[in-house]
């Protein structure tokens, strides 16, 4: 008999990150001390007749009503059939970005792992088991943290002495964008480090001209960035604009953060829009999709960047040879970072969870291979939703 899926818990919980404000834009978190920000995500977990439940935590409130219309159609289901889950989301989300398909393919991975006693990787078929890690900074703040390209570059001098490889500088935006002090930071990073690490910037599409992408793609040039992502204030969507920006640039634009599944990731592609790929496999249609797009960008001769930690990422980025980093943030020399305290055991997502060499480990466990901690997470509870 096929495994069959019973019930589907949507859990929303909250978590505190302290010393954590908010930047003039009212959007991107920062560095402000003395502040306290509640981060809110989603706990799911698919329960089946077998008595294996598929777990995932991540999610966000868009992800959220998009599962609430769609989650019904599993009650019943196989959950081994993921490809013919996934093709049936795709469809009844077309008017929407797909985000709520993202949880649910995780959650039927995880549960395929748990069912075959094997780690996703395994499933997928393994390339390596440990990868090299970039520090993914905070966004720039005015508060005594990255508040200047010399803090900028203690920051990346920490990091490389702690054994990170890359480090990627998430710099100032809202009514603190300004690209020349964006760029020298570039020059600043780079002078200090730029010898000894891998460097990357994401603007995160602050910038408002062409002309201060371009200033802060030139100073890119100078310092011999790794790639530069995001330059532009249209969300990171335009195939003409990027590919016209990488006609001006040497240094490789990475993109596709910002479009959905797999369709829109190939266009940006063939349109000659981007150098390094973008994929998150809670963004793009969960593990499935994910692995998807690294595909396709294989077929391309290109390399795809896995967006974010998580267990997740990990899975998808030790069955993908052409992948260069993994990404641990958001981090900051005076806060931590983002990331959600849910798991019990050894695994973590913070700024000291790399090795020695600089680099961290696929989980061996079944499924995600991570253990959730359920207690916690419910005693953090705001709302729930139970589809039967």
């Amino acid at each position: 008999m096929a495994p069959t899926i019973t019930k589907i818990e949507s859990v929303e919980f909250g978590y505190d990150l302290p010393d954590v404000g908010y930047a003039p834009n009212g959007f991107s978190i920062v560095y402000e001390p003395g502040t306290t920000t509640q981060r809110k995500l989603f706990a799911l977990r698919i329960h089946t007749d077998e008595g294996i439940t598929g777990e995932y935590v991540g999610g966000n409130s868009p992800a959220a009503a998009q599962i609430n219309m769609v989650a019904d159609y599993l009650i019943g289901k196989n959950p081994l059939e993921r490809e013919r889950h996934w093709s049936a989301f795709k469809r009844a989300l077309r008017k929407y970005d797909w985000m709520g398909m993202g949880p649910l393919d995780i959650a039927l991975w995880d549960f395929a792992g748990k069912y075959h006693d094997a780690p996703i990787h395994e499933l997928i078929g393994t390339y390596r088991t440990e990868f090299p890690a970039y520090a993914s900074t905070y966004q720039g703040d005015r508060n005594g943290g990255l508040d200047s390209p010399e803090a900028y570059a203690d920051f990346a001098e920490d990091c490389l002495e702690m054994g990170y490889q890359g480090f990627k500088i998430h710099d100032w935006g809202g009514d603190w964008t300004d690209a020349e002090e964006s760029a020298e930071t570039v020059h600043e990073v780079g002078r200090r480090v730029g010898d000894e690490m891998d460097l990357m910037i994401d603007p995160a599409c602050n910038p408002n001209t062409y002309a201060d992408a371009l200033e802060i793609g030139k100073a890119c040039d100078d310092a011999g960035f790794l790639w530069y992502e995001d330059p532009y204030r249209d969300g990171g969507v335009s195939h003409h604009a990027h590919r016209k920006l990488r006609e001006s640039l040497e240094t490789p634009l990475l993109q596709t953060e910002h479009v959905r599944g797999l369709e829109p990731h190939a266009d940006f592609i063939a349109a000659d829009a981007t150098d390094f790929v973008r994929a998150d496999p809670e963004y793009d249609g969960g593990i499935t999709g994910a692995m998807k797009i690294a595909h396709v960008a294989e077929g391309f001769g290109l390399d795809v960047e896995y967006h974010a930690p998580g267990p997740a990422q990990r899975q998808c980025l030790a069955a993908t040879r052409n992948s260069n980093y993994y990404e641990v943030a958001l981090v900051h020399p005076d806060c931590p970072n983002t990331q959600p305290p849910v798991y019990e055991g050894e695994y973590s997502d913070m700024l000291d969870c790399i090795d020695e060499d600089g680099r961290v480990q696929v989980p061996d466990g079944p499924g995600l291979g991570v253990e959730y901690d359920w207690d916690d997470i419910l005693e953090r509870e705001i709302g729930r939703r139970t589809y039967e």
